[in-house]
């Protein structure tokens, strides 16, 4: 996960903080009546924390009870995943889960836990594309010039990502899978070093996130060749889609709201219904955007569904290529 520098970090938790106050559900509630921990695999500062913060104020001001964020990094967000599957089903220990959590599924062969099995979908709440951007050395100012140079060139070109089993990996893997061409991976400990890499000619491409690689993109000192996502972006109008030119190529990550198998329906659904409130909410909406990411709504059957979806699609490109975690 990226980290965000924290002056940025302290101005979007300050923006938490600000959202209008809504008026609380009217009287009595049986859920919740005593505050509610929604526990994030990650350390403070990074998408997730962040954009669990935001829907932890809403649901304090729409709900009437405090939604404490407590931090539990560790083994790819695992450890936090495995305290919610071990938690009580009565909807105060939650989870912030995200796409990690299914390709931990492959890159994990030893969990004490089932995922999809052990975890009860709640709400969506938001996605966020990757980038793929070149050095500007790399002479390619398309995706399909990109490829015939690389097809041209077998095994000269690199592809640096943020780890082992990172989002940018995952992603170059898929592109890789898809067109075929052969770019030799290189793995460091972050998207920041990544990034820096590539800047500095180490590393010619990098799939790498839109709010990380933004800035360079601004300043010319990288060069965008399409996003991961189906569609194109509105912070990169004039990037296309990575899948113009590659039939089939879609890469994007997400972050939800989940509780413990055998959480009640009627507690699911109260809070659905409130998470799918802030997500039609124009300050709420903006706040996710000051995170490069796009509100994503659904209800607990959809999400299961895409869930079990995302997960197998996964898994099939992390097993073709042998990665682990482990």
């Amino acid at each position: 996960m990226i980290k965000f520098p924290r002056r940025r970090f302290l101005h979007l938790a300050a923006g938490a903080a600000a959202l209008p106050a809504v008026a609380r559900v009217a009287g009595a509630q049986a859920y919740p009546t005593r505050p509610v921990r929604l526990i994030v695999g990650f350390a403070a500062g990074g998408p997730a924390d962040i954009s669990a913060r935001l829907i932890g104020q809403w649901l304090s001001e729409r709900l009437g009870q405090t939604f404490i964020i407590e931090n539990r990094p560790g083994a790819g967000g695992n450890l936090a995943t495995e305290m919610v599957v071990r938690a009580r089903p009565d909807g105060y220990t939650l989870l912030e889960a995200s796409s990690t959590n299914a390709w931990s599924t492959a890159l994990y062969r030893n969990l004490s836990f089932d995922f999809i099995r052990d975890i009860a979908p709640i709400a969506s709440l938001c996605r966020y594309a990757g980038v793929m951007v070149v050095n500007q050395s790399v002479p390619a100012d398309t995706v399909p010039e990109f490829i015939a140079y690389a097809k041209a060139n077998p095994g000269k070109m690199s592809m640096g990502s943020g780890g082992a089993g990172a989002p940018s990996h995952l992603y170059g893997e898929l592109f890789k899978k898809l067109t075929g061409v052969d770019l030799v991976h290189v793995p460091f400990r972050g998207g920041g070093p990544a990034v820096i890499a590539l800047l500095g000619g180490q590393v010619q491409v990098f799939f790498g996130t839109v709010s990380g690689s933004i800035d360079h993109i601004r300043a010319g000192k990288l060069r965008p060749l399409g996003v991961t996502t189906g569609a194109r972006m509105d912070v990169l109008p004039h990037v296309p889609s990575v899948s113009d030119f590659v039939p089939g190529y879609e890469a994007s990550g997400w972050e939800c709201v989940c509780a413990p198998k055998d959480t009640p329906a009627e507690i699911i659904d109260t809070l659905n219904k409130e998470i799918n409130a802030a997500l039609v909410d124009a300050t709420f909406k903006s706040r996710l955007a000051n995170l490069g990411v796009e509100a994503f709504a659904s209800s607990p059957a959809e999400l299961g569904r895409f869930i079990v979806d995302y997960t197998e699609k996964w898994s099939k490109v992390i097993r073709a290529t042998g990665i682990s975690a482990e």
